[in-house]
């Protein structure tokens, strides 16, 4: 028997229609590419993206065409969330911090027809025209005064195709199955592969990350995500924030820790959520200035593991609840998120850093499992590491053009190319990726409790740790650190620091303190690049 209960799709422009009906007062803040603070409300929001949703079909865009941007956080950019999905298109978000030649192989790959770009990438766009091969329309984000003049020859003003539109627009009727939008991966062992999202995943993913043991937002939050909106969604906060009627505080291209600061002050930011790196600059300005962000409450951190120094400071020096989130461009981003349980109220600060330290629990529609090498099932004992691979509705069933197939097993998992743990409480704990796991003499040690070791010295602020070759062990571990502003360190008293703390033989044959570690598009450490530059280590 099938139940009596509409069937309504699930669709993207309807949590921007919730939020101008219900939150239309609330504010999107912006601190624009061309230098001014820019806000309007949910209301005005809805009106420009049905503007822009009718200037597009004028254009020729179809269902099903790629619309693509380069563009940083920006009210525009929110705008083209639900403009270029709503009229069934999809929405292409490149990053521009890839290479030129990666930014046009994606844009060639996804057959992108327009792409729009803000006026810090008039040159860039300018130079990659000639090899975009589908691209057939130019938009600049911005008005006509601030066009820039290296833009390709006929590119359109964003400003000025609003101004050419009414509103007067009703948004299609669409298969919740239909995609929305395309965001491609890092591409740091390779060509990027492109992750093809759904309305109905995009929607359920927003509904999941706002409950309360997940991001916990409402009406009562001001939200500023320090994640890009090119990377994976930024995290999905555009279509979080309105879902609940909280106010959206967008970045624009200036992530530094004094321009996070000064934003969140005038704001009065509630959540900020963002990578590690990110953290280390904020921290390290409010240490310069003793400033305080007496209004944030919680900050969310992913992308890569935090170490214990990290989560402690901005605990300390914040006054916010860390949580620790893991998740993939391919899981919408998000796959678990680390929140209490009852059970532990009342645990002592040690135990809750220990905790904290884990990526977190599944939300619901994410499921899990771990395998063994012989592809067996591993126990839920926190012990008992394997590759990790989920499924769920958010999660990709492929890559765009089905590159990377051997990523989705035939029983319709995807491998996330992680080495994680399953404990009883069901917390993920990511030991390792698989392709940054040192095996020594048969014998696997984790990089990210070599990082986390080395970053609780006071003088330490970031480290990264990978294998090297060695001539009896396979490998050995070798940990680079970057040291924080003002602070001294001796490599043999950061290895003996590590030495008390790990396993005698995870101790690094060496620790070197370097100025800078590479970092890639999505804030990452390029530990590859590291692996390339130093393929040998000192025998001792």
């Amino acid at each position: 028997m099938l139940a009596l209960m509409m069937d309504r799709a699930l669709s993207l422009p309807s949590i921007l229609e919730y939020a101008a009906t219900y939150h239309g007062d609330r504010e999107v803040v912006t601190r624009t590419v061309e230098g001014p603070i820019h806000r309007y409300t949910y209301a005005d929001a809805l009106v420009r993206a049905k503007q822009m949703a009718k200037a597009l079909t004028a254009l020729g865009v179809k269902r099903g065409d790629r619309v693509a941007t380069l563009a940083w956080s920006t009210h525009r950019h929110f705008e083209l969330y639900y403009a270029v999905s709503g009229i069934g298109a999809v929405l292409h978000t490149i990053n521009p911090r890839l290479h030129p030649d990666q930014v046009a192989w994606v844009a060639n790959h996804a057959e992108d027809s327009v792409l729009l770009f803000d006026i810090t990438f008039g040159e860039l766009v300018g130079e990659l025209a000639p090899k975009l091969a589908t691209v057939k329309t130019f938009v600049a984000l911005t008005d006509r005064a601030h066009l820039p003049p290296e833009s390709p020859a006929g590119t359109l003003v964003y400003e000025d195709l609003i101004a050419a539109n009414t509103a007067d627009f009703t948004w299609p009727e669409l298969d919740e199955r239909t995609a929305s939008g395309l965001c491609y991966t890092s591409g740091t062992t390779g060509n990027p592969k492109g992750v093809l999202y759904s309305h109905r995943a995009t929607v359920l993913h927003a509904m999941a990350m706002v409950q309360p043991d997940a991001f916990d937002l409402g009406a009562r939050d001001a939200v500023l995500p320090c994640a890009q909106m090119y990377h994976a969604n930024a995290w999905c906060t555009p279509y979080g924030a309105p879902l609940v009627g909280a106010k959206l505080i967008l970045p624009g291209r200036q992530l530094d820790g004094p321009s996070i600061c000064e934003l969140a002050v005038a704001e009065k930011a509630t959540f900020l959520l963002g990578v590690p790196t990110i953290w280390i600059g904020v921290l390290d300005h409010l240490d310069q200035t003793q400033q305080k962000l007496t209004s944030v409450r919680t900050v969310a951190v992913g992308g890569s593991a935090p170490t214990a120094a990290l989560i402690s400071r901005i605990e300390d020096q914040m006054g916010a609840t860390v949580r620790q989130i893991w998740g993939m461009t391919e899981t919408s981003p998000m796959g678990v998120i680390n929140t209490p349980l009852p059970t532990h109220a009342g645990e002592d600060a040690a135990v809750a850093t220990t905790r904290k330290l884990k990526q977190g629990r599944g939300l619901w529609g994410v499921e899990m499992r771990i395998l063994a090498e012989d592809g067996s099932e591993q126990p839920r004992d926190g012990a008992s590491p394997g590759a990790l691979q989920v499924r769920g509705p958010w999660v990709s069933s492929a890559y765009f053009k089905n590159e990377g197939a051997q990523a989705f097993t035939d029983d319709g998992w995807f491998d996330t190319g992680d080495i994680a743990t399953l404990d009883p409480e069901g917390y993920l704990r990511l030991t390792d990726r698989a392709k940054d796991v040192i095996k020594s003499g048969g014998e696997w040690i984790s990089t990210l409790d070599l990082e986390d070791a080395v970053s609780s010295h006071p003088a330490v602020a970031m480290a990264a740790a990978i294998g090297v070759p060695h001539p009896k062990w396979d490998e050995r571990p070798l940990l680079l650190v970057t040291l924080r502003p003002g602070q001294t360190a001796d490599p043999e008293e950061l290895k003996t620091h590590v030495a008390a703390r790990v396993a005698k033989w995870w101790t690094p044959d060496e620790v070197r303190i370097v100025e800078a570690l590479p970092i890639g598009p999505t804030g990452k450490v390029l530990k590859r690049e590291l692996r390339d530059q130093l393929s040998t280590a000192p025998e001792n």
